[in-house]
């Protein structure tokens, strides 16, 4: 709508260039409109969230600390050196399931310090094995099954990630362990790094096509220990999906095949039948779940893929009812970490559904406030139309930007829309106010995002974004987010609105949104008011902008 709107005030602007349309003019000073304040100020409900008590909704009991946890004194004088002296309480929850060995599923709330909250144990473990083996820098950590895999959906996503573990330093300024991001521009390290961070596609691309006679492969896939997925439920879903699948299959098959040699005292090394039958195995999977039939048994979703491929071929003695026979007894070797902060569980396809049915026995760890908006958070929500959005959002940037008084820092506020020409056409509203912004979207480069976001980053104002900048991306102190056209599902409006009130600081959230929007905001609005996990409590009939898209809100 925002577009479309747009769109049409440029061309009368080029007609007849209207005084009450000036705002498209840089030089010319724009002048509120007295019936933009009045929509403004209707809007806005009377009751306000009450202030919440950032040591009960953020930070773990003072009791607690990072060695009560199980962390090393290095480590936790490493965490202190840059601010984090307590755990959070998903930090305080999770780590102790994390350095016992099982696998853990992480669902909690955004700005909750989930990142931290496997980072840190990972790299504890890590640092105790380097101890205990004598091993040394530089030295081939391949040869100790020690790697640790952290698979994020975009590049930004891994940066970050990267940039955070290198934070974790010992006494003398060296990071503890080495950290490199396999995605985008950057190469397979010469050297392998104690946490490899990368997409699922960058990760196969290498595997596959930039090594054809699969020495890395095996190689690297024996190599791997600890395996982490990143927001879990766009990676188990959608377009990264079968990549997804396909790794999965390919690490837990090489468990089975390093536990099959132990317990038959065998060198299971890398006879050319058995590297055939993994690759077979794995390209099976790859494909298998998007074709997985509803009715199937949970026997047989628990391998996706696996019984989908129809192999009789000996491979040394190894053949398909021999696999079938040794599915759930073996040794496990790699341990699998899920984090996410919206992960439903209603249905076989949804992600929760997913890794309930690939690890059923994995340990569970949900945050207070998963599928709500942080008690921290103040929202305000405005119904627009056609005539009216524009000089509303307007006003909302201004009214974030008269917080500065009162917040302090650097100020920053997130402008929400959900295609990259609806936020250029914003970007070029506020604009022609006299608002500079930021744009980020996916049809600028890699490096014109990058440089947006450490502006913004460091700078503060206003950033125009479509939801690529919603999930993951830790930008510290955002004191506002406005939604200048209204989220496409409730999945995508948890993302956005947790973009503020992260690590225990309030935050504000104005939601602007029209007629077609309204049976959403009304689902979300409900939920919140008796106090139910969003996501949960909206139905498959619920309306979605105008569609029924139940997958998503499930």
């Amino acid at each position: 709508m925002i577009l479309q709107h747009s769109i049409s005030i440029c061309k009368l602007w080029r007609l007849s260039s209207p005084p009450n349309l000036l705002l498209f003019r840089p030089s010319v000073a724009y002048q509120p409109q007295c019936c933009r304040i009045r929509a403004f100020g209707s809007a806005v409900s009377a009751s306000k969230v009450a202030e919440a008590n950032t040591n009960e909704t953020f930070f773990a009991e003072e009791s607690v600390s990072w060695t009560s946890l199980g962390v090393s004194e290095s480590l936790s004088r490493a965490l202190s050196s840059i601010g984090l002296d307590r755990p959070s309480l998903i930090q305080a929850a999770c780590i102790p399931s994390i350095l016992s060995g099982v696998d853990v599923v992480v669902a909690a709330e955004t700005g909750s310090g989930k990142t931290h909250g496997y980072l840190v144990p990972l790299i504890d473990k890590l640092c105790q094995i380097s101890d205990s083996s004598g091993a040394i820098a530089g030295q081939d950590v391949r040869k100790h099954n020690r790697l640790s895999l952290v698979l994020c959906p975009n590049v930004m996503l891994c940066e970050q990630v990267v940039r955070m573990a290198n934070s974790l330093c010992n006494d003398s300024g060296t990071p503890l362990l080495s950290i490199a991001a396999v995605c985008g521009r950057q190469v397979w390290p010469v050297k392998e790094p104690d946490v490899m961070v990368s997409t699922p596609a960058a990760l196969l691309n290498y595997l596959y096509s930039i090594d054809p006679e699969r020495r890395r492969r095996s190689e690297f896939i024996r190599s791997v220990k600890y395996v982490v997925f990143d927001e879990a439920d766009m990676l188990l879903c959608g377009s990264f999906q079968n990549q997804v699948v396909r790794l999965i299959n390919m690490l837990r098959f090489d468990e089975k095949q390093l536990s099959r040699s132990k317990n038959s005292g065998a060198e299971m090394s890398s006879t050319s039948d058995l590297e055939e039958f993994r690759d077979l195995k794995a390209d099976y999977g790859e494909d298998a779940d998007a074709d997985e039939d509803e009715d199937e048994d949970e026997d047989e979703d628990t391998e996706v893929g696996e019984d989908k491929a129809n192999l009789e071929t000996d491979t040394k003695g190894l053949k398909r009812r021999d696999w079938r026979r040794v599915r759930k007894i073996y040794e496990r070797s790699k341990q699998y970490i899920f984090v996410a902060a919206t992960l439903p569980e209603n249905g076989k396809r949804t992600a929760g559904g997913v890794l309930k049915r690939m690890f059923p026995e994995a340990t569970w760890v949900s945050g207070n406030y998963l599928h709500q908006h942080s008690p921290r958070l103040e929202q305000r929500w405005i119904e627009v139309s056609v005539d009216t959005q524009v000089d509303i959002l307007i006003n909302a940037v201004e009214n974030g930007k008269s917080m500065a008084d009162s917040v302090p820092g650097v100020l920053r506020t997130m402008v929400f829309a959900n295609t990259v020409d609806a936020v250029e056409a914003v970007a070029n509203i506020l604009t022609g106010a006299g608002l500079e912004c930021f744009r980020y979207h996916s049809d600028s480069s890699l490096e014109e995002r990058t440089k947006n976001l450490l502006d913004f980053q460091q700078k503060g104002g206003v950033f125009v974004c479509t939801d690529a900048a919603a999930r993951g991306i830790d930008i510290p102190n955002v004191s506002h987010v406005i939604q200048a056209e209204f989220a496409t599902s409730a999945v995508d409006f948890l993302h956005r609105v947790g973009r503020t009130a992260r690590a225990g600081q309030p935050g504000l959230v104005t939601s602007l949104y029209s007629e077609s929007n309204r049976d959403l905001v009304a689902a979300i609005r409900h939920a919140e008011k008796i106090e139910e996990p969003v996501v949960r409590s909206i139905s498959y009939n619920t309306l979605r902008s105008g569609e029924k898209r139940p997958s998503e809100l499930a």
